[in-house]
Order: C-alpha cells, then structure tokens, then sequence
C-alpha cells in the first residue's frame, strides 16, 4: 500500500461526528478514523496531521473554563505521546456570544503545501469542507502532481457542512463522512 498523510480539521471532524450521533459526539481514536479513511481509498495512513485550538480561556477563568482546559490538556498530551500524530494548535477567541479559532486553517495550509513533497506521497486525505484549502490543494496538484481525496459531510446545501462546488472540483475524489465511518473507531 502506498502512504499518505491525513489531514484533520478536529472541530469540523468533530462536528461532523455531533450531528451524525445526534447530539453530543461521541469519542472516537482519531488515528483509528485516519487509518480507515486511508485503508479505504487503497492507501497507508504514515501520519495524521491534527488541527485543533484549545478552549476559551477568559482572564479570570471561570471553573468550567479550568474544567475543559485540563480535559484538552489530557486529551492533546495522549495524542502527542503517539509519534505519527503531529498536532497542531491555533488559538479560541471570543467575539460576543461566539467562539472562533483563529490560526488552525493557516497551519493546515502550512502543512499542506510542504510535508506531502518532503513526505514523498502522491496523494493527501483531507477531512474539512472548508474552501480556504482549494489553493494549498491546486498547489499541490500543479507544482507537485499530488492528489487530494476530500472527506466531508452534507446535511443540506447551505449548511456548514455543506462541501462547496469549488473544492470539490480541485480535489480528485470526494466522499462523504457517515456514521461508518465512525463505528470501528469509538472508544469506550
């Protein structure tokens, strides 16, 4: 089997996961979903490029702030341990009542466009539905050759979830997430 690197949005992934499992998502091994993604479309997963920011942290941070900081904590410390993740943390603001991360897109794109040629891979695995990546991935397939497989899910066309026309049309195969998907992979 040929390698390829896997690389996942974890805040779309886990999204994702929340509506498939109808509310609250459920906790799954994330080199075990990498690992399948790749075995189905022929290829050996090498590494898993995660992308995820930490939890809101205020000045004065409440309880439940700590609470959910120390569980991130545990839970990206487990995942560093293992040498064929490589994890990658941009940062949570606050702008009103609504969270964003800010940073993890740029760090995906980084990635992107520099470990697939070192990596010597001729194609990426890419879960997210997010259009900034069509010109890190028409990069890759002009200056490179490499192919993109995109993993994405669609409730309905003007979802979230949604996968644009656009990045479906630079990528060379796309496939949508079920609830499959996940089932091998949950964690007790």
């Amino acid at each position: 089997m040929e390698n390829t690197l896997v690389f996942i949005d974890a805040e779309y992934l886990r999204l994702v996961a929340r509506l498939l499992f109808g509310g609250k998502p459920p906790k799954y091994d994330i080199k075990k979903i990498a690992i399948e993604l790749a075995k189905e479309q022929g290829y050996w997963c090498k590494t898993v490029f995660y992308y995820t920011a930490p939890p809101y942290q205020s000045k004065q941070s409440t309880p439940e702030e700590d609470l959910r900081k120390a569980r991130y904590d545990s839970f990206i410390r487990s995942l560093r341990k293992r040498k064929e993740i490589v994890v990658r943390e941009g940062r949570c603001q606050k702008m009103g009542s609504e969270y964003h991360q800010k940073g993890v897109d740029t760090y995906l794109v980084i990635d992107l466009i520099t470990k697939p040629p070192k990596e010597n891979v001729k194609t990426v695995i890419i879960v997210t539905s997010d259009t900034d990546f069509v010109p890190a991935i028409d990069y890759l397939k002009s200056e490179f050759g490499i192919s993109a497989i995109i993993y994405y899910h669609v409730e309905r066309k003007d979802s979230r979830f949604s996968l644009s026309d656009h990045i479906r049309t630079v990528c060379d195969k796309s496939i949508m997430l079920t609830r499959r998907h996940f089932e091998g992979c949950l964690l007790n």
